[in-house]
């Protein structure tokens, strides 16, 4: 029956995800693993949030709004008056764009390396997926070769900052791509709370941007899988058609709504990844700069693998950077954990 599945996921590998913290303790006997593998936020939400999640719980029998309206406003008070689409997760929001405006067969252009996740949505709407290599020695994006294999696409993907390399792009390089560009381009700001940047006002000069952002990252709540996209006024209507039904429930939208009034939290949390990353930046030799809530390092000559390894075996966790194409096979990515993690990985990988 295997011969049902489409051609690409018969030769895909599909998204990698990390080692499970569970796996780890019972192969090599430790009782606390140091999670730093998956970009999470190791403060959990806040008591507000969490009780804001379980009363909308009370209400799970019914659906939920279908445009998580309580969210959505609280979005245009956090940001402004923008307009917002909402998915289950930035994963949906991006699926349901591809949905939107990619025809199969039509191209859809990618920066890479980056999150595997662009492609493999593309692949799955039959979309033809173009690669456009970050050549340059810090991983930085040259404007003129993206647009230009942009030229017939109606949708490109860029990532600032961006997973694995940690590295944003200027805003003027942003600007110089998105005149030159006649479709869509999905600038993904999942980690744009830990950087300086700030590509909003981009919006108001610009009809063919989408700026995804998600909960996952700095507002801690990665579990409840809460993604919202800003976007031009003419693409909201055709974004909803095209959306799946009730994608984000009731309770993650009500947690989200919570956790978006907790300025002083959100401080508290950047503050502390900004502290760290500057310790691993400087104190790791082969680690890349990152405006992100990670770290890239450089462990040749050893492998990522051996390196993962190696470090699993001392209870830190860490992703292996060989499924991101384009890197080669001797870098990893390190998340900013909590005091106790961070120690624990600095040791490990003096060590090592």
């Amino acid at each position: 029956m295997q011969r049902l599945v489409r051609a690409c996921f018969l030769e895909s590998s599909g998204y990698y995800f990390a080692k499970k913290a569970a796996d780890v303790a019972r192969e090599h006997g430790i009782d606390r693993v140091a999670l730093l593998a998956s970009n999470e936020n190791p403060r959990p939400p806040s008591q507000n949030v969490i009780e804001a999640g379980c009363a909308a719980l009370r209400e799970a029998n019914r659906y939920p709004d279908e445009r998580a309206s309580v969210f959505v406003e609280a979005l245009r008070r956090y940001h402004g008056d923008y307009r917002f689409v909402t998915g289950a997760g930035m994963d949906g929001v991006i699926e349901t764009l591809i949905r939107t405006v990619v025809e199969p067969g039509e191209a859809v252009v990618v920066s890479t390396p980056t999150f595997s996740f662009y492609g493999i949505a593309a692949m799955a709407h039959g979309a033809r997926v173009v690669s456009v290599p970050r050549r340059r020695e810090d991983f930085s994006v040259d404007p003129a070769d993206f647009s230009r294999a942009c030229k017939d696409a109606k949708l490109a993907f860029l990532c600032a900052p961006n997973n694995p390399t940690g590295n944003t792009t200027p805003l003027e390089t942003v600007a110089e791509i998105l005149e030159g560009l006649e479709g869509l381009l999905f600038l993904d700001n999942a980690y744009v709370e830990f950087s300086d940047m700030d590509y909003r006002p981009l919006m108001r000069r610009h009809e063919n941007l989408v700026i995804g952002r998600t909960m996952s990252k700095i507002f801690a709540l990665a579990g409840l899988r809460v993604g919202y996209a800003f976007v031009p006024g003419w693409l909201e209507p055709f974004y909803n058609r095209a959306a799946t039904p009730f994608a984000l429930n009731s309770v993650s939208a009500a947690a989200a709504a919570v956790a978006l009034t907790e300025e002083e939290r959100v401080r508290e949390t950047r503050e502390h990844v900004l502290r760290w990353r500057r310790r691993f930046i400087e104190e790791i030799p082969g680690a890349h700069p990152s405006d992100a809530n990670f770290v890239m390092i450089d462990v040749a000559p050893r492998t990522a693998d051996e390196a993962v390894e190696y470090l699993a075996a001392r209870g830190v966790l860490v992703r292996s950077c060989t499924s991101f194409p384009g890197l080669g096979d001797h870098y990893i990515r390190v998340s900013i954990g909590d005091d106790l993690e961070n120690a624990l990985f600095l040791e490990a990988i003096r060590d090592l």
